[in-house]
């Protein structure tokens, strides 16, 4: 079995923890900022230095190639490079350093494959600065159209289309990962929750990514002077959307199989201490591998009553997606090198949407996942042990030498 070297990933990992490293102690890296686009600069350089080809396609993504003996489709690895606001630099990042590894270890090491081998760095997996997640990634597999696409734009009024020509990363459509190039693909990601951490385990073998659904739930009620309508008048928006979250929460908490369900965002309007709120809104992300307890827990929302507490009350679907089961065949081999190895994993399931999922739809797909401490992640706090780190990389070795030589 072939090994990675610990010393230049941790190399890799400081290098690259400095480019949008925030004043808050996280890295901030949104999709074409300054920050990414110099990640992405010296990995393109240190590709280069390696005699690697690099290209790019129309939508951002950057391919180092080393050539096999023969002009033959090959196995593709990578993830992304862009962070969420005060983030770490394990999410994404690692699974890029950890391809870049693999690909230095064969050119160090003299190995030649039968077929070429390929690093991918996916543009907005985060879908922080230009929703939604995946962009890149979902738009080469057809869930989302390139038009639309290109005319996001970010707070500040830039789209999509636009940051990309800034960049110089509108490159070639015929560049773009797939079938005619690509046999399969592998992310090694963070697990970005506790379970391999506290069971010891060092990788994790991915066997698909849950479905989910993601709502935003409105309700309408009636501003008003906070010092003088009585409160048997009042109209509050704010205290029926807290009788509305507690209701979903003991309904959807009440679902058999357990689904986890999240309110994480809320918009209170007008939003001042002297007037009664008359209009909030919230999210809602549920998620499960099961897609009968996912649509139980549409079954939940939609039967939301239509007025509470004297304010109307309204729902809309944002976005959702099915569960997604990663190729038995890739994820069996994956198993089977960590074995060897001496790593100890089990299988398991993401909660966490990854481009891997996507690229499952038009060829072959895995996923490794190594340990997050703490299970932490899209956080400051965010970190994987160096000798977890090594030894995913280890397992993307030798799992891509196989395919290559196949």
């Amino acid at each position: 079995m072939r090994r990675t070297s610990k010393e230049r990933l941790t190399e890799k990992l400081a290098c690259f923890g400095r480019f949008g490293a925030d004043e808050r102690g996280g890295i901030t890296r949104l999709s074409l900022s300054p920050a990414a686009l110099e990640a992405c600069g010296e990995f393109r350089r240190r590709c280069e230095c390696l005699g690697l080809a690099v290209r790019c396609d129309d939508m951002g993504n950057i391919y180092a190639v080393k050539r096999g003996t023969e002009d033959l489709p090959g196995p593709a690895m990578g993830s992304h490079a862009d962070s969420v606001v005060n983030g770490g630099n394990y999410d994404g990042m690692l699974g890029v350093l950890a391809a870049l590894e693999v690909l230095e270890t064969m050119v160090l090491d003299g190995i030649s494959t039968r077929r070429p081998v390929s690093a991918v760095i996916w543009t907005n997996e985060e879908g922080v600065r230009f929703p939604p997640a995946m962009m890149s990634s979902g738009v080469l597999t057809g869930k989302f159209d390139k038009a639309a696409v290109l005319d996001v734009r970010d707070a500040d009024g830039v789209s999509f289309g636009e940051a990309l020509s800034a960049a110089g990363r509108q490159g070639d459509k015929a560049a773009r990962l797939g079938p005619e190039s690509c046999t399969a693909y592998l992310e090694l990601h963070i697990e970005q929750g506790p379970v391999l951490y506290e069971s010891g385990e060092s990788i994790g073998v991915v066997q698909g990514v849950v479905g989910m659904c993601n709502y935003t739930v409105s309700v309408f009620g009636r501003a008003g002077h906070a010092g003088s309508t009585p409160m048997p008048r009042r109209r509050d928006a704010l205290y029926a959307a807290a009788g509305i979250i507690r209701r979903l929460h003991d309904d959807l908490g009440s679902i058999a199989g357990g689904p986890l369900f999240t309110f994480g965002h809320i918009e209170c309007r007008p939003n001042m201490h002297t007037i009664i709120p008359e209009e909030v809104s919230f999210s809602l992300d549920a998620r499960h591998r099961d897609p009968d307890v996912v649509r139980r827990v549409v079954e939940v929302i939609t039967s939301l009553p239509k007025e509470s507490d004297g304010c109307r009350v309204e729902y809309r679907e944002e976005w959702a997606r099915r569960s997604t089961l990663f190729d038995p065949a890739l994820t069996a081999l994956v198993k089977r090198n960590a074995d060897a190895l001496g790593y100890a994993g089990r299988f398991m399931f993401s909660g966490p949407g990854h481009d891997a999922q996507y690229v499952q739809d038009m060829l072959p797909a895995a996923m490794i996942f190594v340990p997050s401490i703490g299970g932490l992640s899209h956080c400051p706090d965010e970190k994987t042990s160096l000798d977890d780190c090594r030894n995913g990389t280890d397992v993307l070795l030798n799992t891509v030498l196989e395919l290559a030589d196949t």
